[in-house]
């Protein structure tokens, strides 16, 4: 088991950083805070339970403690809860208007709510999750999953080669999600392209909830004995589909997304041949990051278009590299330091047209 130091939640999920002096924002309509003063921001995630959302709320918690100057609070549901985060978010439109990143699972409940707070001169940066188009939201940083699901694809197709010939089953925990139905898709096309003789079931509903994903799991694997592979393209997912092919003694391939403490073990120990890794934490930094330098030095002013971030195979060949990242934030920030030097070096470089995220 990883034993990972964290910071702790308070009940609301509020993480301050620095002094804890009375912040102000500047101006009583919203987002400001030019150089030299304190800033109030925050980060809405969509389960902070969850790997995936504290990977990325620990990288956005990162970049703001490296920044300096900036009280910085996270919320966010116990469980995945749309109505609830979407709460939760217009709480911090009111509490911390200097700046927001939000993270989210259900787009057009938020379409609203992000457009009020856009109007009201809050910087808002999409993360993880492209803006919808009513949300006045331009700025999105994100990673290409149907790219992420293509590799997962890809790297299936080497174990079982492309003559293979049967069925795979696939989970998506949130299905209408556009961020979790990319993944599916590129899974379920790119093996179609490497593989025509695999036929692929699904994608059926799995859930984020760990419960409830394991109970959807063990039914598909009732279901379908002979599957040559389960695969997942969600985080609880992984280690659900790992506990049931170790309890059943499998010979079936299991893999899967994120890099939750079980999920690595499950690659360590070879039971899932690969997790892919969206490298949430990443995309929480350089989202914050990019959101505090233009506050304080373009008045708000963030660059518009898909901010693209890249992904990552994790398998034998790295693991004990990944567990090593894995031990802390700080460890995470010394790993994926020369990614964010690169990318923050000039943040407008290799922005895309948000159409194109997917």
């Amino acid at each position: 088991m990883i034993r990972r130091s964290r910071a702790p939640l308070a009940a609301a999920l509020a993480l301050a950083l620095g002094a804890a002096s009375t912040v102000s924002s500047c101006g009583d309509d919203g987002g400001g805070g030019g150089s030299g003063k304190r800033l109030k921001m925050g980060i809405a995630v969509a389960n902070y339970s969850l790997n995936f959302a504290r990977e990325m709320y620990e990288g956005a918690t990162e970049a703001a403690g490296h920044a300096g100057g900036v009280d910085f609070k996270v919320v966010g549901p116990p469980n995945t809860d749309g109505p609830a985060e979407q709460q939760l978010f217009q709480n911090l439109t009111v509490t911390h208007r200097d700046g927001i990143v939000l993270e989210n699972l259900d787009p057009p409940i938020f379409t609203r709510p992000a457009a009020q707070a856009v109007s009201r001169g809050i910087p808002i940066v999409a993360l993880d999750t492209a803006p919808t188009d009513g949300s006045k939201v331009e700025f999105y940083v994100g990673n290409d999953n149907y790219e992420l699901g293509a590799l997962l694809a890809a790297e299936t197709v080497k174990r079982l080669g492309k003559d293979a010939k049967g069925t795979v089953v696939l989970g998506v925990p949130n299905p209408g999600t556009p961020v979790l139905d990319s993944r599916a898709n590129g899974v379920k096309e790119g093996l179609a392209k490497l593989a025509p003789g695999i036929r692929v079931l699904g994608p059926f509903q799995t859930y984020s909830d760990p419960a409830q994903s394991y109970a959807a799991w063990q039914s598909q694997v009732n279901a379908n004995p002979n599957a040559l592979a389960f695969l997942g393209v969600g985080d609880a997912d992984s280690y659900n589909l790992a506990r049931l092919k170790e309890q059943r003694k499998g010979r079936y391939l299991t893999a899967g997304f994120d890099v939750d403490p079980k999920t690595l073990q499950a690659v360590k120990k070879g039971t899932n041949f690969v997790a892919i890794d969206p490298e949430h934490f990443l995309k929480g930094y350089v989202s914050t990051s990019v959101l505090i330098t233009s506050v304080r030095d373009d008045g708000g002013k963030l660059p518009k278009g898909w901010f693209k971030t890249p992904g990552l195979v994790i398998d034998k060949g790295n693991i004990d590299q990944i567990l090593q990242r894995q031990k802390s934030p700080q460890e995470a920030y010394k790993w994926y330091k020369p990614q964010l030097d690169k990318l923050l070096a000039d943040p407008k470089a290799g922005i895309r047209p948000l159409k194109e995220a997917r």
